[in-house]
């Protein structure tokens, strides 16, 4: 009980190293319920007082490395670049600070920014989707959710304190 009290705690922290290495929300959302799942069965090898956050980003590692194994695309990074990435993984405040930033900048965006980069990254819809959505191109889609990232990037890496 003591770990899934912990997962929730850190919780944020995991979704965004999650994010990090599979920025696909819906993959990202099923890999840490995955990691919960885990983190829960294996609760009797976490030792009190050890480092959970650590504990947790491995067991995310793996469960990101299975699913690039199940669902192998020519776009996955391959395992060497993401035991890399994991290694190199920043402390969990750094992520708790980026995902604070992030809603921020979400929230500042206007309206129908906001609702494409809703349909796109948390519905899951592709820009010919999207289009039809919003009754605009699909080139004028990604020509908007390329302005929206660089909006949100430029904007969190403000917010947080980032240097570009």
């Amino acid at each position: 009980m003591r770990v899934q009290q912990l997962f929730v705690a850190h919780q944020t922290s995991v979704k965004a190293f999650v994010l990090s290495l599979r920025p696909d929300f819906t993959e990202a959302a099923d890999i840490l319920q995955e990691t919960f799942l885990t983190v829960t069965r294996k609760a009797a090898e976490f030792r009190e007082g050890s480092n959970f956050t650590a504990w947790a980003f491995a067991i995310a590692r793996f469960k990101v490395l299975e699913s690039g194994r199940v669902r192998r695309r020519e776009t996955d990074l391959s395992d060497e670049v993401l035991d890399a990435l994991a290694a190199d993984a920043p402390p969990a405040p750094f992520f708790d600070r980026r995902l604070e930033a992030l809603r921020a900048c979400l929230r500042r965006l206007a309206p129908r920014a906001q609702e494409i980069v809703r349909l796109r990254y948390h519905s899951g819809h592709g820009p010919e989707e999207i289009a039809r959505c919003v009754s605009w191109s699909a080139n004028a889609v990604n020509v908007a959710l390329s302005r929206a990232r660089t909006a949100l990037r430029d904007c969190v890496r403000r917010t947080a304190g980032e240097v570009a």
